[in-house]
């Protein structure tokens, strides 16, 4: 969630997809969003290159949007997958499928072509833009670190470090007497918190026991998209209902 995969760990993925024959679906709509100075992105198509694998020898399927990254056009539905390694008749059928469909947006395919060449040095609007990308990509990795030093300063809360993409998900020792309460209303530990913090401050998170997490352990996900200038309000609040949370289910 907050990660960013090794390239060891990706030639793992690579070389287990090859080996039993699955389809790689990649994607890779974060490659952007790096903030630790010590990872980078790199895409599966060209980790498999690099080892050697020609097209033939994997099927891939990598995907990008104009949703995520430093553009965030949420609204404008527009990306694009490329695939490689398929026969002629099933790149045939998937584009079939692709055109019994609605055409997407204009707006979107605009974005989506924009996304895919944006401006280089020399053109007119390449200081712009890069001002402008490195900002909002400065801003998310304050945000991140903002919010990760938050939640561990919390009684019980451990979080990761955020290396990149636009969530957190900090693990929630919770008490006892708490998890009860959550039982007794049939409801996961981590949502009963996360209903209660909505309901007492009007932050939003996601329950942890949504993604399939080790059973007996609590999570919470939430992104890092509020703007920055809201932030450390957020934080006030989230740090006064863990108090008051913690305080009531005390063991």
């Amino acid at each position: 969630l907050d990660s960013v995969l090794a390239e060891e760990n990706q030639k793992q993925i690579v070389e287990f997809c090859k080996k039993e024959g699955l389809v790689l679906l990649a994607d890779e709509v974060y490659q952007e969003n790096v903030y630790a100075p010590d990872k980078e992105f790199y895409s599966f198509k060209k980790i498999a290159r690099s080892m050697g694998h020609e097209e033939k020898d994997i099927s891939l399927v990598s995907f990008q949007s104009v949703s995520k990254g430093y553009y965030g056009e949420c609204g404008k539905r527009g990306g694009y997958m490329e695939v490689t390694g398929f026969s002629a008749d099933v790149r045939e059928q998937i584009y079939k499928v692709a055109s019994v469909n609605l055409c997407s947006n204009i707006t979107g395919q605009i974005l989506a072509s924009l996304v895919m060449s944006p401006p280089k040095v020399g053109d007119e609007s390449y200081v712009a833009y890069a001002a402008e990308k490195e900002g909002i990509l400065s801003s998310l990795a304050r945000r991140a670190k903002t919010l990760e030093d938050a939640f561990n300063s919390l009684e019980g809360v451990t979080c990761n470090k955020a290396e990149g993409a636009m969530y957190l998900f900090p693990r929630l020792q919770l008490p006892e007497k708490a998890i009860k309460a959550a039982e007794a209303e049939h409801i996961a530990a981590d949502a009963y918190y996360a209903r209660r913090l909505l309901e007492e401050t009007g932050i939003v998170v996601v329950p942890g026991s949504g993604f399939g997490q080790v059973p007996g352990t609590w999570h919470i996900r939430c992104t890092i998209l509020p703007q920055e200038d809201k932030i450390p309000a957020i934080v006030e609040r989230l740090t006064a209902f863990h108090k008051k949370f913690m305080d009531e289910y005390r063991d």
